[in-house]
């Protein structure tokens, strides 16, 4: 597991409690119990010095260190700043939502209420946790790639399929893979100039990683839209895009949740692409939609 990002700027305060949420499940639980009391009382751990906060989390000063690092601060001074201006926010009434799990005898009207909850706080969280110099790179890359190669099973297959519908109506060259086989077949053909993603949520599917390590190694450049971006995918990324979930719970598998924040990506990456190449997306966006507009009217004879 990464302990820093050597490099890259720390998150700005109202991104912390998000960098939490997304690596927690990574961390092991002593570094857990510390980002839990950051991410639940910054104010009082503001307070505290690193020896404070290693008392109170029942842990010691190395790693409250460590998990300064690991949530992207250089060191616990920075991670203690941070903590001021997220408890200044709050108490200036822009505290986080607070949201609860869905029950089996819950009302469907409360379904829907904690489900909008949860899925406003999942895009606030990848919003504000994404690295914005890494997404215009690989809008950048997909710009001026001579093919795109996306790779993604399950419920991450069905994202991968809605970036390349959205690429292929900007006129430009996109597949999608789920099937591993064809996937590492494809990747096998790509070259510089070539862009191959990934996308997957835990950072470690192998269906996913293997056709992303075989075009990286032929020298494609490869982004991955991730989860955990200290999981074995990252090592093949030229350029990696965090994504944030909802809590798991059983009635909301992190399927359904990590779809949320996979989509919001994969829009930022379409729109970005499109201003880059307005004027060869303009008219292609205008010829798929004339050549798709019969099939919107209605037809003689059906109800109006």
């Amino acid at each position: 597991m990464k302990e820093s990002f050597v490099g890259e700027t720390p998150p700005a305060p109202a991104a912390l409690a998000a960098k939490v949420r997304t690596l927690a499940p990574s961390m092991t639980r002593s570094m857990q119990r510390v980002a839990e009391a950051v991410a639940g009382d910054p104010a009082g751990c503001a307070a505290l010095t690193v020896t404070g906060l290693a008392e109170r989390t029942g842990t010691s000063e190395a790693t409250v260190v460590r998990t300064a690092r690991l949530l992207g601060y250089p060191g616990y001074r920075d991670l203690r700043l941070a903590l001021a201006g997220l408890a200044a926010q709050q108490q200036s009434g822009r505290a986080p939502a607070v949201t609860a799990d869905i029950a089996v005898d819950d009302p469907i009207s409360d379904v829907v209420a904690k489900l909008a909850r949860d899925e406003q706080q999942t895009l606030a969280d990848t919003a504000a946790g994404l690295d914005t110099a890494q997404l215009e790179a690989a809008v950048a890359a997909l710009s001026a790639a001579r093919r795109i190669d996306v790779y993604g099973v399950g419920a991450s297959g069905l994202v991968a399929q809605d970036l390349v519908q959205k690429l292929l109506r900007i006129g430009l060259l996109a597949h999608a893979h789920s099937d591993p086989h064809l996937a590492v077949t494809n990747a096998v053909q790509l070259r510089a100039g070539d862009v191959a993603t990934a996308i997957t949520h835990s950072g470690s599917t192998g269906d996913v990683i293997e056709p992303l390590r075989v075009a990286f190694e032929h020298g494609a450049t490869t982004v991955a839209v991730t989860g955990r971006p200290d999981g074995p995918v990252s090592q093949y990324a030229d350029h990696v895009l965090t994504t944030s979930t909802a809590r798991e719970s059983e009635l909301r598998p992190a399927a359904m949740s990590s779809r949320t924040s996979q989509l919001l990506v994969v829009d930022c990456l379409f729109v970005g692409v499109a201003q880059r190449t307005y004027d060869a997306a303009a008219p292609a966006l205008a010829a798929s939609y004339e050549a798709l507009a019969h099939r919107h009217r209605p037809r003689g004879g059906a109800r109006r």
